[in-house]
């Protein structure tokens, strides 16, 4: 529902009013002009989501406005459509440097989409457009302002720097657009946003997406924004009802072969999510030793190796990216089948970003989440956000640490194999790791087996007749 946030003081203060009288039903009843609908037929577009339905009116009116939107609700066409008609409508000329609509993501991959959906929504329109973001050389992205652009994508730390270095002038911009404003707190670039909006013209139009709307995303609104309109699509911090979640408690030493049993049951194309770089890295090496096309991707590798690594993800040719949540919002693809969190996110919110990835554009996606016991309060974390219990209510098995125990899977998993994988599974009768051994206790792997026979042998050399015995004192 659509509300204006009064005074701009607190845009969770809300008052209802009725948009329009009529359904929506395509996006020639939002009033948009012809190019952008013929661009819009030619990319399979049919009926405009509800945010782009609750949007594009109030933008094309010239309103603030604040949208609160899970991730794959077309929030990019809600506002990349009306910004162009309105370019479209006022064509001027641009000096050099400038930019008369600046468009802020936190993720070099992201403003990459961002850019592209311009460059797709106003094909038909005379639209200069650029990108600014880091992991790159700055001269072609300097060459490109200095004939000045009218749609400008960019990342805040290599825009602050062109700006500091007078490459950059804002001075021109018509419309401020903040995406995935949420994230951007997360990742500490509320300081330079602020430098960069000081820059800014007062005399625009200043639009805040965000998935959830934290206390510091509330307050970066009420600095940013004038009497803006709020456009609410889904209960902050929920998940789209078209991902399945499951939840399965693994112990950390049977997360790698738990994992790979998954990837061998079906699964066409998933995206799977670890904490830190270095386990990104890691997991891939382990991925690949078990017979699985995957690549990993996050914040340390090239611009060049993770444009490559998308394309060879999108295109079929890998059946996992492995990604860190500095690289979850900035993945847009319509087909993952699945999204994997082999770490549970420290940030509950994360949990919501990282499980967009799938169930896209109409899709129905599952979310499967290995949760450790030392993870286990971040479950619960995940749960009082979303406002539901993801084990169906039924409390987890009892874990013992230092166990090879292997996975219990929480409510509503599926074991069935709706097709073959191009991997071979586990030969018959091989044992799991979570299979009881002869004895009824779980069976452990090598290197426990190996080191209670090294055990042993240290018993049998202390206990040999006549070898000196040396007892230690106590300090």
């Amino acid at each position: 529902m659509a509300s204006p946030a009064e005074g701009g003081a607190d845009p969770n203060t809300k008052k209802d009013i009725v948009l329009t009288s009529t359904p929506i039903e395509t996006f020639a009843d939002l009033a948009l002009i012809e190019p952008l609908q013929r661009a819009l037929i030619a990319d399979g577009y049919k009926k405009p989501t509800p945010i782009q339905q609750q949007a594009i009116p109030i933008l094309l009116e010239g309103r603030d406005m604040i949208g609160c939107a899970q991730t794959g609700t077309g929030k990019t066409a809600a506002f990349a459509l009306p910004l162009l008609q309105s370019l479209y409508h006022e064509p001027k000329a641009v000096s050099t440097k400038c930019a008369r609509i600046l468009v802020l993501s936190p993720t070099r991959e992201l403003a990459g989409q961002i850019h592209d959906s311009f460059g797709a929504y106003g094909r038909y329109i005379n639209v200069r457009r650029t990108t600014i973001f880091g992991g790159v050389s700055s001269q072609g992205q300097i060459k490109a302002m200095a004939r000045g652009v009218d749609v400008l994508v960019a990342t805040p730390g290599r825009l602050l720097d062109l700006i500091n270095q007078g490459r950059v002038c804002l001075d021109e911009v018509d419309a401020f657009v903040l995406d995935e404003a949420d994230r951007m707190l997360d990742m500490g670039f509320i300081p330079d946003i602020r430098k960069i909006a000081a820059k800014l013209p007062t005399d625009r139009q200043t639009l805040l997406f965000s998935a959830t709307m934290a206390p510091g995303v509330t307050k970066l609104a009420n600095t940013l924004l004038r009497n803006p309109m709020r456009v609410d699509i889904a209960p902050e911090s929920t998940t789209a009802d078209t991902v399945k979640q499951e939840i399965m408690f693994v112990d950390r030493p049977a997360k790698v072969k738990t994992l790979l049993e998954l990837l061998d049951n079906g699964i066409y194309k998933a995206i799977v999510f670890t904490r830190t770089k270095h386990g990104a890295n890691r997991l891939d090496g382990q991925l690949h030793k078990g017979g699985v096309k995957a690549v990993a991707i996050h914040g340390n590798k090239s611009q060049n190796a993770r444009k490559k690594a998308l394309e060879a993800f999108q295109n079929g040719h890998l059946q996992v990216l492995v990604a860190t949540d500095v690289a979850a919002r900035g993945l847009d693809i319509d087909d993952v089948t699945h999204v994997i969190n082999y770490d549970m996110p420290d940030q509950p919110d994360a949990y919501v970003h990282r499980i967009g990835r799938t169930g896209r554009a109409g899709n129905e996606g599952i979310a499967i989440s290995l949760c450790d016991s030392s993870e286990r309060h971040l479950l619960r974390d995940i749960e009082r956000l979303i406002g539901k219990s993801l084990t169906g209510g039924a409390a987890p098995p009892p874990m013992k640490q230092g166990h090879n125990d292997g996975p219990s899977a929480g409510k509503g998993f599926n074991k069935k194999k709706p097709f073959k994988s191009h991997r071979k599974g586990p030969k018959s009768g091989e044992k799991k790791p979570w299979q009881a051994s002869e004895s009824g206790k779980p069976s452990g792997d090598r290197k426990t087996e190996a080191g209670g026979e090294a055990k042993q042998k240290r018993r049998r050399r202390r206990s040999r007749p006549g070898q000196p015995q040396i007892k230690r004192e106590a300090a």
